[in-house]
């Protein structure tokens, strides 16, 4: 069969059906398997665009449509272990429903979040996945894709303003809690607390989950237990832990608002000259893949990232499908697990 195809110009529906002496809307057919289309056709139609590298013009698609099976996502930091989960639980599922994936990182400003917002609606995706940064107060972006009839969810950190988005996430408060109980279950007496951002809505839970197991096994409390890291970082633990150790009741437990802090604080408490568990035991929050390889081994609360990911992205797809169906927002939370290791292992005291 003669090709009179330019090498550089891309293949078109037109370009196929001219060689085949068919009309263009019977290619379009067989290339979506129509019923209509006779088997024998189909097979020529697809086994000349295979010959020819033809790719359908998505763009075109997208424009007859007005949608381009897109979703967008913004997350404070691809490198986090745990949005790093997220991302995976987030990708097999969109793929596996048609859907192309475009992700964007806020680096945890405020600035670079409204940049990023503002990139994936020029791109004109079709829903957004979002974890909103630790400088993000104002959250009139988030606002102006509701505006756009865009369907929106959140999931992990969740603005504490009624934005009508669906959001997946855990129960922050009940897993701080849980981190207590465990610690007063080995024993330990006077249990502080490395705290995250103030702003953040889920650094406040954890904090009052943290202050609620205090208060149910009557334990030791002084404000100065609680140390804001603001960063939330290696940095920040170690120092937010240097302050602890100053204290004349000196905590003999420290429950980290994540597991980076808790490194940090780590690196304090043996700097001190003191041994992890025996002098202070230490406990993180998101369970890193670091987690067992530390000395000690750290005890940490394990969050379901790829599952966080997947209930997200398969919320977002049935409200992108629902069409012209009113779906209410939903709030979806998963559950979480303590992994015990040896940073809190039971001592005597």
């Amino acid at each position: 069969m003669l090709i009179r195809i330019m090498k550089q110009a891309p293949v078109t529906i037109k370009d196929i059906a001219r060689e085949l002496g068919i009309s263009p809307s019977t290619v379009s057919r067989a290339l979506k398997d129509h019923p209509d289309i006779s088997p024998e056709t189909k097979k020529l139609v697809n086994d000349l665009a295979a010959q020819l590298n033809y790719e359908p013009n998505t763009i075109a698609m997208s424009l007859r449509s007005k949608k381009t099976h897109t979703i967008g996502v913004i997350i404070p930091e691809i490198v986090h272990f745990f949005f790093s989960t997220v991302i995976s639980g987030i990708e097999e599922v969109a793929y596996k429903k048609g859907y192309t994936v475009m992700f964007c990182q806020s680096n945890e400003t405020y600035e670079k979040e409204v940049i990023d917002t503002k990139a994936l609606l020029a791109h004109r995706v079709d829903g957004f996945l979002i974890s909103y940064s630790k400088e993000t107060t104002n959250f009139d972006h988030f606002r102006e894709i509701k505006k756009k009839e865009i369907p929106l969810v959140f999931f992990d950190r969740v603005p504490n303003e009624d934005l009508e988005c669906s959001t997946i996430t855990i129960n922050d408060f009940e897993s701080a809690e849980r981190a207590v109980d465990h610690l007063a279950a080995e024993n330990y007496k006077r249990i502080a607390h490395l705290a995250g951002p103030q702003n953040l809505e889920i650094s406040k839970q954890r904090l009052e989950g943290y202050k609620n197991g205090i208060r149910k096994h009557n334990l030791y409390f002084e404000e100065a237990y609680v140390q804001y890291c603001g960063k939330g970082d290696f940095e920040e633990g170690q120092r937010c832990t240097k302050e602890l150790l100053k204290l004349k009741n000196r905590p003999d437990a420290i429950f980290a608002n994540n597991d980076v802090a808790a490194y940090g604080s780590m690196k304090a408490i043996k700097e001190a000259g003191l041994k992890i568990p025996d002098d202070v035991a230490i406990m993180g929050f998101s369970n890193w893949q670091f987690a067992s390889l530390t000395e000690p081994q750290l005890t940490s609360i394990a969050q379901p990232g790829i599952e966080m990911g997947k209930a997200a992205a398969r919320r977002l797809i049935m409200e992108l499908e629902a069409g012209n169906e009113d779906i209410p927002p939903v709030d979806e939370v998963l559950k979480t697990d303590i992994i015990v290791r040896d940073s809190t292992r039971s001592v005597a005291k």
